[in-house]
């Protein structure tokens, strides 16, 4: 009886030993991730991005620049001729389209990580809390791997990669097998950013929506 008992404990900790390293993994990536985006209290950048169907072909193209104050601030604006701009105090989101002469609003929900500058701008220590992380590392690149764990989430996977310890690019794919690319460029770490620019006008004449 005590030899059978040894022997399914044996067993019982061999099936468990994946888990358990795998949680280390997963510590040990949310924290390397947590160390390379914390060196940034605030982050400029230009972006340049990419939408594709899930057979590589191309949906759309734009440009544009990117601004984060941590936390929770940004503002990411897209360049004509797809012009938007997306912007955060860290308590509200204002969505500025001006070919449909339009402002939506609404308040900043913790679980809309689903964007670049939602994601880029949030508290770091959450990170895994929300998501699965894990990475690889290769001479200067580090990428990592993000996996939502809720259900409802505007994407299945998000590839995030660094080198030489600056973000550089990444990847968003969605539930249909649409993958967008960005790929930033001239990025700043901690440029003098007035808590001004997270904040939106709007411009007389347009239509408002609060959601």
């Amino acid at each position: 009886m005590i030899k059978r008992l040894a022997v399914t404990l044996g067993s019982l900790c061999l099936a468990l030993t994946p888990l358990w390293l795998q949680a280390d993994e997963q510590s040990a990536s949310a924290a390397r991730l947590n160390e390379l985006l914390s060196k940034a209290s605030t982050l400029t950048a230009n972006f340049s991005q990419m939408t594709l169907t899930a057979n590589g072909a191309s949906l759309q193209e734009s440009s544009g620049t990117l601004e984060v104050k941590r936390p929770g601030m940004f503002r990411w604006h897209t360049d004509p001729p797809l012009e938007q701009e997306l912007v955060s105090d860290g308590q509200v989101i204002w969505l500025y389209d001006p070919d449909l002469e339009q402002v939506t609003i609404q308040q900043v929900d913790p679980r809309l990580t689903h964007t670049p500058a939602l994601l880029l701008s949030g508290d770091v220590s959450t990170l895994q809390e929300n998501f699965n992380i894990s990475r690889t590392e290769g001479g200067s690149v580090v990428d990592f791997v993000l996996t939502p764990k809720a259900s409802d989430s505007m994407f299945d996977h998000l590839r995030l990669s660094f080198r030489d310890g600056l973000l550089n690019d990444m990847q968003l794919n969605d539930p249909v097998g649409q993958r967008t690319n960005i790929l930033f460029n001239n990025v700043q770490l901690n440029p003098p950013l007035d808590a001004t620019r997270f904040t939106f006008e709007i411009p007389e004449g347009v239509d408002v929506i609060s959601e």
